[in-house]
């Protein structure tokens, strides 16, 4: 699926899953038979896979019935997704899959009627023919249904959808009944997998968000379901930040993909990962990190397949070589496509790109303006719903590169060229290529009010990319990355230092044994005592290794218990202090006769109390990062019932979800809480009515919680001038916009206050960091 997704259009799922068995150095027929294959191998079925076409034919004339349909779709299906486009190979795979058809009607079973129409469907839509193969696939589709076999449906719907054209409004209807049956069949994978597909189809659409909730949605399940390989999920999250200028995202998302790649050995897409990572380092300024993961993931062509990343790491690599002003080596790289031609014409778009955006910064306008123009041709070539983004922003380039030359004509004709892509295929990214180039533009024109803002909207982006490359998270997730590179140096250095080893040893071995049989003897006991020498040798620094890292670790552990004693004892005299400033607030309590300001000391004093408790429950808790809320809202319950002396007169119901807050979204919670409660007991059951006061604190979505705190006493006045006099409601909306949550208040047998806020994403990946 994603092999499929990033060669954007060039190669549909069925090939990509048999690049990626070739790849992994299985049978090819892995990625194909499933609907077929009954777990028992069928005779001659080896013999294709092997690619002993003749001897599978001779076999096919042996056997009969189930036997004899199964090796006929086997041949069709070994022809119809080999790699390549070969005319003579579609026309052995339809020789074999229509024998399969006419073998399976004769034998009258619905199942292989079923996956011999499937694979005949699969060849029309290979061979161009989209009408004929989705006229087929309904077919099945529909004697399914009569048959009522769920899983033979689910199956069917499944091919279906997955082999409609992109832009086909019955692909998202196909795929979304196939994943309720699979839901309904209990068939995880089978659903995510389906999920993965429809996300994609949202995502070419341009609906940018509804596919990053549904990525984010299967990041969770297969965490859920122990799925090691999410670097296929976290991939596109990174593409989708930094399209939607999150960088932030966006890297944290690029290095968990790297680093679950490299924790599973599963290097099939490893160029396109680095360059997800190094793109995202080029954004923010961290060029010599991204010029290095460049050349990886253009290196990496010879470690893992050809995943379809080799020419757009050749651009971000001539790209990053150019800003750093080293032109000659750009150079020396686009060479390298004389021995690496496109493959496809995606990557030839790319090559042109590369070359005009090199001469570009060479200042070689002429040259830049010829492969400019060559791009442009290639652009119309390719344009499809896969290919918008990298074709607008192509454009966006040009655009750019005419406005610096003055040419407001070509200029504001690229620009235009931009403008109706996107409107075609509802992308609307914001490229710093274009804002600058419209800025140009209009400043050409005499627009100026439309120039200004067209450079704020540069500015804006060029600011956040910025800002972000000096994050402190940023870079913390940083030194996680470069951490772990250097481990895997390290190992690297020390397989290397005993590959080295090993052939010395065979060397010397060769050259003693030349020597003859009268020294045979003294060699042999100078290797044995040359091997034990080197053996203690080795054995004595790996001690020495050994004692030092043990010295680290423990120097380590101790600066962090130190660190964690240091953070309560912090804490403690936190909280000290706020409880002396309450006894003195007490204190004062005894010489002031007035009521007001008797009641606002008190009030102060439980606001004070609600913050002093946070800093307890830290002092306390091994966890120094966050408060346990179920147990912080009820100690202040208790707190605020005892202090009004309230007995059994008003009741509390309490209905907190079992979660942690960090102090900084702790602390404003506690003291909404402490004022509404305080509010309802004072105001909401006057002349020492009964009354209830109900308080709860929900998940609403992922990261996401709703606070409520209800009473079903008189109300209050909800007019603005009213709300806007009390120092309460005032804090409480203060401290809801310091949360960034929305705020409402309403009567409904009573007040009902509710406050929506959202948890910081990188939050809980730090928590599942040091939980790992």
């Amino acid at each position: 699926m994603y092999l499929s997704s990033v060669n954007q259009g060039t190669m549909d799922i069925d090939s990509a899953m048999v690049l990626a068995c070739t790849a992994n150095k299985l049978p090819v027929s892995f990625s194909y038979d499933e609907g077929y294959n009954e777990g028992k191998p069928v005779s001659g079925s080896e013999m294709v896979d092997q690619n002993n076409i003749s001897g599978a034919v001779k076999v096919l004339s042996k056997i009969e019935k189930a036997d004899r349909i199964k090796l006929l779709l086997h041949l069709g299906s070994h022809y119809l997704f080999k790699s390549g486009e070969k005319k003579e190979d579609l026309k052995n795979a339809f020789l074999y899959i229509n024998q399969a058809v006419e073998a399976s009607n004769s034998l009258g079973i619905l199942k292989w009627k079923n996956q011999s129409k499937l694979l005949l469907a699969k060849y029309y839509a290979k061979a161009g023919n989209l009408t004929e193969s989705k006229k087929i696939f309904s077919n099945v589709v529909n004697e399914n249904r009569k048959s009522n076999d769920r899983k033979a449906l689910a199956e069917a719907l499944h091919n279906k959808g997955s082999y409609l054209a992109i832009d086909d409004p019955d692909k998202e209807k196909t795929l979304a009944e196939a994943r309720l049956l699979y839901k309904s069949l209990k068939e995880k994978e089978l659903e995510i997998e389906i999920l993965m597909k429809i996300l994609t189809i949202h995502f070419w659409a341009g609906d940018i968000d509804l596919a990053e909730k549904e990525l984010l949605e299967i990041y969770k399940t297969q965490k859920q379901i122990g799925f090691r390989h999410t670097h296929y999920t976290t991939a596109p999250l990174t593409f989708i930040y930094n399209i939607k200028n999150n960088p932030k995202k966006a890297l944290f998302y690029a290095i968990e993909s790297v680093e679950t790649m490299e924790a599973t050995q599963d290097f099939i897409c490893a160029d396109n990962f680095y360059l997800h990572l190094g793109n995202i380092y080029s954004a923010i300024g961290h060029d010599e990190e991204a010029i290095a993961l460049f050349k990886k993931s253009f290196n990496n062509r010879a470690r893992s397949i050809n995943s379809g990343s080799w020419h757009k790491s050749l651009y971000l690599i001539i790209k990053s070589l150019c800003d750093e002003k080293k032109y000659k080596e750009a150079l020396t790289y686009i060479k390298l496509t004389d021995t690496y031609p496109p493959n496809n014409a995606v990557d030839d778009f790319f090559l042109s790109f590369a070359k005009a955006s090199t001469f570009k910064e060479m200042g070689n306008t002429k040259e830049a303006e010829k492969f400019f123009i060559e791009m442009d041709k290639k652009a119309q070539k390719i344009f499809s719903p896969q290919t918008a983004l990298v074709v607008i922003f192509g454009y966006s380039r040009m655009s750019l590169f005419y406005a610096q030359k003055g040419n407001v004509t070509k200029a504001t004709f690229y620009a235009d060229k931009v403008f109706d892509l996107t409107k075609k295929t509802n992308h609307n990214p914001k490229f710093m290529d274009l804002e600058l180039a419209l800025f140009k533009i209009d400043s050409l024109n005499g627009n100026y009010d439309s120039s200004i803002t067209h450079y704020q909207n540069f500015a804006k982006i060029k600011d956040s990319l910025y800002d972000i490359s000096n994050n402190k998270k940023i870079e913390e997730l940083k030194v996680q990355y470069q951490t772990l590179k250097r481990e895997e140096n390290i190992k690297k250095l020390e397989g290397q230092s005993k590959l080295q080893q090993s052939k010395l040893d065979k060397s010397k071995l060769l050259i003693n044994f030349s020597v003859g049989a009268i020294l045979l003897l003294f060699v042999i006991i100078g290797l044995f005592y040359n091997h034990y020498q080197l053996k203690q040798k080795s054995n004595r620094k790996l001690e020495l290794k050994e004692k030092e890292i043990s010295l680290q670790n423990k120097n380590l552990q101790n600066l962090l218990i130190e660190k964690e004693w240091l953070m309560k004892e912090i804490h403690h005299r936190v909280k000290n202090n706020l409880q002396t400033v309450m006894s003195l607030l007490n204190s004062q309590t005894e010489f002031i006769e007035d009521d007001l300001a008797l009641s606002t000391i008190k009030s102060s004093q439980h606001r004070i109390h609600a913050m002093s408790l946070i800093h307890q429950k830290l002092y306390m808790s091994e966890n120094i990062a966050s408060i346990n809320m179920p147990i912080y809202i009820n100690e202040l319950v208790e707190y605020l019932r005892d202090a009004f002396n309230l007995n059994q007169r008003i009741r509390f119901v309490i209905e907190i979800e079992e979660l942690e807050l960090e102090v900084t979204q702790a602390i404003p919670v506690g003291l909404i809480i402490n004022e509404a409660v305080t509010n309802s007991i004072k105001y909401a059951f006057p002349d020492n009515q009964k009354g209830l006061i109900s308080i709860s604190l929900t998940s609403t979505e992922s990261n996401r919680y709703l606070l409520t705190i209800q009473d079903n006493g008189i109300g209050m006045p909800l007019k603005a001038d009213k709300i806007n006099t009390s120092f309460g409601m005032s804090l409480i909306e203060g401290l809801s916009e310091d949360l960034e949550g929305d705020f409402s208040i309403e009567n409904n047998n009573g007040t009902v206050l509710k406050l929506s806020f959202e948890k910081d994403i990188l939050d809980v990946h730090e928590m599942i960091y040091n939980e790992a």
